[in-house]
């Protein structure tokens, strides 16, 4: 299954303006990152993983229709899995892009 091209789209649209964005497919999907971290990526399985600082990945679980994303069987510490209907209100998409975005700029921050 390929990934959702028209989110791809809109995830593109909102974050390509982030200073040292950039994309690369990645586990089929497409990812976003900055400067070189992973923030979110758009799912082979519809919605998007989405990277969460490490003490707001309980609440990010708590929103609706969001889970721990999972891959190859073992569960993805810090990444939350987003609903594709989460993703088709703008407004809510680019809450979670902007959480994804702030957890790849804090781990960057955090190796330094």
């Amino acid at each position: 299954m390929a990934y959702d091209k028209d989110l791809a789209e809109r995830v593109r649209e909102f974050a390509q303006s982030e200073p040292g964005w950039s994309e690369k497919r990645m586990f089929g999907g497409l990812a976003t990152l900055v400067d070189g971290k992973l923030a979110l990526a758009v799912s082979t399985h519809g919605g998007l993983l989405v990277n969460v600082a490490g003490d707001q990945a309980e609440a990010a679980l708590e929103e609706p229709r969001t889970e721990v994303a999972v891959m190859g069987g073992r569960e993805m510490r810090g990444w939350v899995r987003v609903d594709s209907s989460v993703c088709a209100d703008d407004a809510a998409l680019e809450r979670w892009i902007r959480r994804g975005l702030t957890a790849a700029r804090a781990r960057k921050a955090s190796r330094r």
